[in-house]
């Protein structure tokens, strides 16, 4: 395995904002149709490694191109399937039209290799989103199969640069290739899921990534590992929180434990960029207790931007179609969380049949919601469209859980018991083990919409069930 001392003596690569992610430009109104074609390539994950490391990607690249447009528009992408399996594309966070949501099985059937198909919908939200396959997911993404969605405001903030800052925890092996053998390993499908031993930024390892002292950035950070929860401090600077999950958030300060980004998660940050020309901001991954470098802001030579931070604070407004729930007459939906290594779950229904603990890790099942495993034949719930509905998520399992609700935002309004106000939308919330978290939102987008683990292993081994909006 490559260990973090090995990560921290690979050599750095030098990335700008112009080489972070080639993206097609923002377009006004309707945008030409975008080719997006996955297949396999390499990528130059490890810089000392022999070779580049065979991968899966969106035109060659990883991440695969940012698909960029502004609020309002219209985006058209056409996959074309060079992969030796099926797959589709997922829009993640995004409130699109359901039969462009991308889940195979539930809002079309999985592209064949070789064939096409074509997405079209409008960007209604303003703000940081991504794509990935929703077919095999726990596989494709580990092999790098994702990419950005940026949605520009009506009025971008008055920043100096934006860029990005793309995480990923892959498996390699000691020669820098992917784990293939660890794909499909029930034993950590039934933990904490399939945790990988390297860690690239923006698709490199350790990447400098050249700043300007003076200057102030909007950081879009993403987690897009398939399991790890990643945290990172920022050394001496102070970041700001301006939105999460895409959605404009009030501006606040890292809490002491670093920006915590759980698999999906996205949060964007305004920094103000302060130190000598010449010196390095050292930006560290501390979710394992044992910081390490992830990636290091270089400033560059030349005087500063300016003498000291601009004053005015960066607020970012609200995105307009949100609309905030009213619980006097919601519809309450229960979601218990079972099953897992050292969990209580000793039987559940898997494909309409009530089975063992043992029979389902015959069928690779380890997970159950309300003692469902797999995606059941019927929803979860069936909500009327314009209602708001809560889910109370109850986490009875030893391991934490990223729950991703497709085609919604909502807010949190009460943790084990305990009233919640003004908290973030979000897509995707992470639960701790022996958790409690009640979530609010108005059902305002017709359609069968998903609600799953974004620990991609745990999907896969049972944790995944749907609501329709009708």
């Amino acid at each position: 395995m490559i260990s973090r001392r090995r990560f921290l003596n690979t050599g750095a690569a030098s990335i700008t904002a112009a080489t972070l992610a080639p993206s097609w430009p923002a377009f006004a109104g309707e945008a030409p149709r975008i080719i997006l074609e996955p297949k396999p390539g390499t990528a130059p994950l490890v810089e000392d490694a022999p070779s580049p490391t065979p991968v899966w990607a969106y035109r060659g690249q990883v991440p695969g191109p940012v698909v960029r447009v502004r609020r309002g528009d219209t985006v058209r992408v056409r996959l074309k399937n060079g992969l030796p399996q099926p797959t589709t594309i997922h829009w993640h966070g995004i409130r699109i039209a359901n039969a462009m949501d991308g889940v195979a099985g539930l809002t079309q059937e999985p592209v064949p290799p070789g064939a096409t198909f074509d997405y079209t919908f409008t960007a209604p939200d303003a703000g940081t989103y991504w794509y990935h396959p929703h077919f095999r997911s726990w596989e494709q993404l580990a092999r790098g199969l994702y990419g950005l969605l940026i949605v520009d405001e009506d009025a971008p903030p008055p920043v100096d640069r934006d860029l990005f800052f793309v995480a990923d925890d892959w498996r390699l092996t000691d020669d820098g290739t992917i784990d293939e053998a660890s794909f499909g390993n029930l034993h950590e499908w039934a933990h904490a899921g399939r945790l990988g031993n390297f860690l690239t930024i923006n698709g490199r390892s350790g990447p400098e990534i050249k700043v300007r002292a003076g200057e102030r950035i909007r950081l879009r950070c993403v987690n897009v590992a398939t399991a790890r929860v990643l945290a990172f401090n920022f050394d001496r600077l102070t970041p700001r929180v301006i939105a999460i999950d895409g959605q404009p958030a009030p501006a606040a300060d890292i809490d002491t434990g670093g920006l915590v980004l759980a698999p999906a998660q996205r949060t964007d940050l305004v920094i103000d960029v302060t130190g000598d020309a010449g010196s390095h901001i050292p930006v560290w991954e501390v979710s394992t207790g044992s910081p390490f470098e992830a990636a290091r802001l270089v400033i560059a030579d030349g005087p500063p931007l300016r003498s000291k931070p601009p004053a005015e604070p960066i607020q970012l407004a609200s995105n307009r179609l949100l609309v905030s729930p009213s619980l006097g007459d919601a519809q309450g939906i229960e979601l218990v969380m079972e099953g897992g290594a050292m969990g209580t779950l000793q039987e559940a229904t898997f494909q309409g049949e009530v089975l063992s603990i043992r029979d389902l890790m015959q069928k690779g099942m380890v997970w159950a919601f309300n003692g469902v495993a797999g995606k059941p034949r019927k929803p979860l719930a069936v909500v009327p469209r314009g209602r708001t509905a809560t889910i109370n998520m109850v986490n009875r399992t030893r391991w934490p859980h990223a729950m991703h609700l497709h085609g919604h935002h909502f807010r949190a309004v009460e943790r084990d018991g305990r009233p919640v106000t003004d908290a973030p939308w979000r897509d995707t919330e992470l639960v701790a083990p022996g958790e409690q978290v009640r979530v609010a939102f108005v059902a305002d987008n017709p359609g069968k919409w998903l609600l799953h683990c974004h620990m991609l292993e745990h999907q896969a081994a049972g944790m995944i069930t749907w609501l329709e909006v009708t």
